[in-house]
């Protein structure tokens, strides 16, 4: 196994926003392994870094591992033994706070048992105060919303290329539906339609003849223009809020050319602008 696999513990109160950090290190490229028995951290490592070439791999174990989680402090001196990068995150946040968001999910806590929920927070701090002196990062999220909290996890685990938005430009037919997992949602059938030209009828809009046929109208190099900047106006904010992946789709009657080459000339735009795009034809080759 490579020495330079970089391994998080992310551990911490139970109700104090695990799920929400740990979703935060899938987006920026984690390898995430739930609730796993600390005895197996070693071996999760092992064997994810030779099945994915995963060189970056996040471990979440809590007290739901009961008697297991004993043994925690042996499993990560094993990895640090084993010449890993390792670092703890604990997650926390007021007893008062975890009390109300217990209630309010209704959910029983893990150490509950029979007693109330303030018994089982106490309880539950209790076994944890020593890995939280322990940890490399505490976060508490007892002020914080989830935006907060992943915005905190990504400023202690991100880079640049992670915070470049991540765009997938879809052609479509109106005629088959519009794409459900569509964030934003551009009508091409504004511009004249090559379909009603024999010598374009049976090519597409990745052919260049028709690709020169639907750009030499103004108004669809000026849409690619506006549209182009709308989508940087945006950007911002879907970074902001936790959004880093977002699929446009650009529609005509059949999906065939005015959508396909408007697609492939806003992800030239978009690309130059700095947001890794992928672009995907849906309904191309379809009758």
């Amino acid at each position: 196994m490579s020495e330079s696999t970089s391994v998080v513990l992310v551990t911490g109160m139970s109700g104090a926003g695990r799920s929400t950090a740990t979703r935060a290190l899938e987006d920026l490229g984690w390898f995430v392994v739930d609730n796993l028995p600390p005895t197996l951290i070693t071996e999760v490592v092992e064997y994810v870094e030779a099945g994915n070439g995963a060189n970056k791999v996040a471990v979440v174990a809590d007290v739901r591992g009961g008697k297991l989680f004993d043994q925690l402090s042996a499993s990560l001196e094993t990895v640090r033994k084993a010449g890993h990068d390792l670092r703890i995150v604990f997650l926390d946040a007021t007893n008062d706070v975890l009390v109300r968001r217990y209630e309010s999910s209704r959910r029983p806590h893990p150490l509950q048992k029979d007693d109330n929920i303030l018994a089982a927070v106490e309880r539950e701090r209790g076994l944890l105060g020593d890995l939280r002196s322990e940890s490399d990062l505490v976060i508490d999220t007892s002020n914080l919303n989830v935006h907060d909290l992943r915005r905190a996890v990504e400023d202690a685990f991100g880079d640049d290329e992670v915070f470049a938005l991540h765009a997938t430009v879809m052609s479509f037919g109106f005629k088959y539906g519009i794409p459900v997992d569509a964030d934003m949602v551009a009508d091409m059938r504004f511009l004249p339609n090559p379909h009603w030209d024999p010598a374009l009828r049976s090519h597409s809009g990745l052919d260049s003849d028709v690709n020169d046929f639907v750009l030499g109208f103004p108004e669809a190099l000026k849409f690619l223009d506006t549209y182009s900047q709308l989508v940087g106006l945006v950007e911002d904010g879907y970074l902001r809020e936790g959004k880093r992946f977002v699929t446009i789709a650009l529609g005509c009657t059949g999906g065939k050319h005015r959508s396909v080459a408007m697609s492939e000339n806003l992800a030239a735009r978009l690309v130059k602008k700095g947001v890794e795009v992928s672009v995907v034809h849906r309904d191309l080759g379809r009758e």
